[in-house]
């Protein structure tokens, strides 16, 4: 089982956005954490994610369905701007039925990566 170092939740016009923190220092850890979110939360809409690695050095930003550059991207940025490595921030969306549109997303999902990182 996958441990993270930390979860949040923010409720963004009755969506439910679900962030993880897990420190990790390869793809493999990534995949696996990933395949375990999928079981967890297999009515989620989205689970977008991030990550940073240090050596060798590599970043991947996933959208998983959101319009493009309205998830992972924003994520990565607050990895970015926080000097994160070695890390990847997970946020899982259910959808509450009101669409939040490419700025709202963006904000929703830059809000959880950045409470999530504290």
């Amino acid at each position: 089982m996958v441990q993270f170092a930390k979860q949040v939740e923010v409720i963004e016009k009755k969506s439910r956005f679900l962030g993880y923190l897990l420190p990790c220092t390869s793809v493999k850890e990534v995949t696996s954490a990933l395949a375990e979110l999928k079981k967890l939360h297999k009515k989620a809409a989205h689970i977008c994610y991030a990550y940073s690695l240090k050596s060798p050095f590599l970043e991947k930003a996933v959208d998983d369905g959101e319009p493009g550059g309205t998830a992972g991207r924003p994520i990565l940025s607050v990895l970015q701007k926080k000097k994160q490595s070695d890390v990847c921030v997970f946020v899982v969306r259910y959808f509450g039925g009101i669409k939040l549109g490419a700025g709202g997303l963006v904000r929703a999902y830059t809000k959880v990566a950045s409470e999530v990182l504290g």
